[in-house]
């Protein structure tokens, strides 16, 4: 995904988004158990497979070069929110355990439950199954960093990628992932958080504007990669 437009004018903050569980709602039904943490290098090879998914789903596997190796080499290397950060969505058909090792002082993970109508069935359940927490699932992820708004004089997150594995799809999960990524950039005084769309993915527009989104048709997206960008070794 590219990275962030050129500013738009200031506009008014958005309600607070709404419809998401409480942390402590009591399981009825079919109760999937959600957990939002801070990856770590050990997850890696779940991003992976979620990136390449992600490339599938959006039509862009042309593009998609990216190896574990690549990512181990570049994610996890400064604190978390001071550069590439990224939240794991992990879901469980059991409340999860007090792992002290998902703790730190910068995040405390976020969980909630999502009393579903039907029991859900995970056809890739081994394939992005956690092997040190019983049956939790990893469902997806959102990778974002810092960036800087000069219009507003404050930092602001961009979102590169978010993600969730089709099976887990519109029962709230995605919300409940750019809510986390929302809600830490207000506490740390930050400004804004925006991010991209494919034009032709009307169901995630739609989902963004409800959640109080605002979409910049006016803005297009400039990109030097490859044999472009390597044109400029040295051009100076």
């Amino acid at each position: 995904m590219a990275a962030a437009a050129p500013p738009p004018p200031p506009t008014p903050a958005p309600s607070a988004p709404t419809g998401l569980p409480d942390s402590d709602s009591t399981p009825v039904g079919h109760p999937l158990f959600a957990r939002i943490r801070l990856a770590t290098p050990l997850d890696i090879p779940h991003i992976h497979k979620l990136i390449h998914q992600m490339a599938i789903f959006e039509k862009l596997t042309h593009l998609f070069t990216a190896t574990e190796s690549s990512l181990a080499s570049t994610l996890f290397k400064s604190p978390p929110f001071l550069s590439f950060t990224i939240f794991l969505l992990e879901v469980s058909s059991h409340p999860f355990e007090k792992d002290s090792n998902f703790h730190s002082q910068s995040f405390t993970p976020i969980e909630r439950i999502f009393n579903l109508d039907h029991s859900l069935i995970d056809p890739e359940a081994e394939t992005f199954k956690n092997g040190i927490n019983g049956d939790v699932v990893v469902a997806g992820f959102v990778l974002f960093f810092p960036n800087f708004s000069t219009f507003l004089g404050k930092p602001g997150f961009y979102v590169e990628d978010l993600f969730v594995r089709e099976c887990y799809r519109r029962k709230g999960l995605g919300k409940l992932l750019l809510s986390a990524v929302a809600s830490q950039a207000v506490k740390m005084g930050y400004g804004r958080v925006e991010w991209v769309v494919l034009d032709w993915n009307v169901n995630a527009i739609k989902f963004y504007e409800e959640m109080g989104a605002n979409v910049l048709p006016e803005w297009r997206i400039c990109r030097l990669t490859g044999p472009a960008l390597e044109a400029y070794r040295d051009a100076i």
